[in-house]
């Protein structure tokens, strides 16, 4: 079933203690935010309105960076009026279902969404819920006596229940932060992709490598614009998530691709990861040549690199070698490009 998601993240969260509101504080080595974001994407939201402070929308851009499908409004002065915002901006007015979310709740998946559209061929609405596991009292200063806990869920409203998850628990005081810090490590995965790509040359005067153009007295042949860096590293990424190739996704024989930039391609890779609710954690790129020298370069193609997987710069490494004159790359008949990309998916 096709459904959007509106998440609430305008709140100051002041019970958290000092420092950023939830939302944009780090859990797992990313801000608390792009969790529910990927999360919903992941359980296939066509789309996810995001609603924040007015002051915070530049940091939504730099939080969710290289995902998809997902578009920031400001909030309102209160919760409901937050919530207004985020449904007046989806663009899928038709009747399908909509969910909405608290940020500080990270840890929402497809096994709780799928409950949720479910429950929605019985009643007009549902929400999550766990019995209430504590004992209850009633009193004034003093017990006056021990309230039943039947019939009572951790939720309310006249709307379809289903099971809950303990996972996901609101974080709102500081030592929440610490428990989901513990659980968060469990959930994802690192999985690392090679990709290996090599290019003749040709007749030109320009070369194309790691997104940068490189005069030279030769070209490099091939059917898109021939950066084999690129190439290697859109490779890396559809490895790491075990989704085909460069040539199934851009097959040489289709002509829309002649000439093309290869940024389009790895920027696509980049795409197919964020759609599964993983991110790129680094990349290291090799270039094997005896030409063109690499060093001139290489701190520009780090900077292109590390933007078309958004990353920071840090995080890309780009390195050169030859051959010592063995083989078609000591020969210069053409250069050669590897690379490793390391990803982190749910699991």
């Amino acid at each position: 079933m096709s459904f959007s998601a509106v998440i609430v993240a305008a709140g100051e969260g002041l019970r958290a203690g000092p420092g950023e509101p939830k939302a944009w504080r780090a859990l797992g080595g990313r801000p608390i935010l792009r969790w529910s974001v990927e999360g919903l994407l992941a359980a296939g939201a066509s789309e996810v309105v995001v609603v924040v402070a007015r002051d915070r929308l530049s940091q939504a851009d730099e939080a969710l960076v290289g995902l998809q499908g997902w578009k920031a409004v400001t909030g309102g002065k209160t919760r409901a009026e937050s919530v207004q915002a985020g449904l007046a901006a989806l663009t899928a007015k038709a009747a399908q279902p909509v969910l909405i979310h608290d940020a500080a709740r990270p840890f929402v998946g497809r096994s709780h969404v799928d409950r949720l559209l479910a429950a929605l061929d019985l009643a007009d609405g549902a929400i999550p819920t766990l019995p209430v596991p504590d004992t209850l009292k009633r009193g004034d200063g003093l017990v006056d006596e021990t309230v039943s806990r039947d019939g009572l869920w951790r939720a309310g409203g006249h709307v379809a229940m289903v099971p809950g998850d303990p996972m996901l628990m609101k974080l709102t005081y500081p030592e929440d932060f610490m428990l989901a810090e513990q659980l968060c490590g469990g959930r994802r995965i690192v999985r690392m992709g090679q990709g290996i790509d090599a290019h003749r040359f040709g007749p030109g005067d320009v070369v194309w490598l790691g997104g940068i153009r490189i005069q030279h007295d030769l070209g490099l042949v091939g059917h898109s614009d021939a950066d084999c860096a690129l190439h290697a590293l859109t490779d890396a990424v559809l490895g790491a998530i075990a989704d085909g190739d460069i040539g199934e996704h851009f097959p040489p024989s289709d002509p829309q691709w002649k000439g093309a930039s290869s940024n389009r391609f790895l920027l696509h890779a980049v795409s197919r990861v964020a759609a599964r609710g993983g991110r790129i954690l680094n990349a290291d790129l090799t270039l094997i040549c005896e030409r063109p020298k690499i060093r001139p370069h290489r701190d520009a193609m780090r900077a292109r690199i590390a933007e078309l997987l958004g990353l920071p710069i840090d995080r890309v490494s780009v390195k050169a070698t030859t051959t010592e004159g063995m083989g078609f790359t000591g020969r210069e008949e053409g250069l050669m490009a590897q690379a490793v990309v390391a990803v982190e998916t749910p699991i």
